[in-house]
């Protein structure tokens, strides 16, 4: 068995997608996973499956969700050594004391080219935020936090082709030690 991570963008959140968490965890325990447990009410959940290709994995909660709900949701599924190597390698936490209140980290959908990324500029206005690109998620500092930062979804979304999804640092911590803990 393999521990996964998943996230899914953009579901209870406001008025639209509405996904009851008790349902997205029967779902995912329909697809024969094991040990399925949901954190906090936006899509988070760890799970076990004997699969151990993560896109294949993908592909079938994302085709179960639309078969389901009949919307299509972008799902981002990591294993615990990716969330390892982003705890690990946060260019905000080595050598810098930022404080991780202001830190985030966007999941990208799949691996940017390198001529994706020279299509990433901080826009003005954008009141000392920084990123970092990694493997296939972006490191995030908002200092002023990130409901005011231009450095959103939408905004890797529209540079680099691809859906996003951010979680704030406590999360991404969370999440990994949901997954480690097993």
């Amino acid at each position: 068995m393999k521990t996964y991570i998943s996230m899914l963008r953009g579901i209870n959140v406001g008025n639209q997608n509405k996904i009851p968490v008790v349902e997205l965890k029967r779902l995912f325990q329909a697809l024969n996973f094991a040990s399925v447990e949901t954190y906090i009410q936006s899509g988070n959940l760890v799970f076990d499956s004997d699969n151990q290709d993560a896109a294949y994995v993908t592909n079938l909660i994302e085709s179960q969700i639309e078969q389901a709900y009949g919307t299509k949701i972008a799902v981002f599924v990591r294993d615990a050594a990716d969330f390892r190597r982003i705890l690990s390698t946060n260019p905000f936490l080595a050598g810098r004391s930022e404080s991780p209140s202001f830190l985030h980290v966007t999941f990208l959908y799949s691996i940017p080219r390198q001529s994706q990324w020279e299509q990433v500029k901080i826009p003005g206005g954008s009141s000392g935020d920084e990123f970092f690109s990694g493997v296939q998620e972006v490191f995030l500092f908002c200092p002023t936090g990130y409901g005011r930062t231009k450095l959103n979804n939408s905004f890797f979304e529209r540079k680099l082709g691809m859906p996003a999804t951010t979680r704030n640092w406590n999360t991404v911590q969370a999440l990994y030690k949901m997954a480690a803990e097993r």
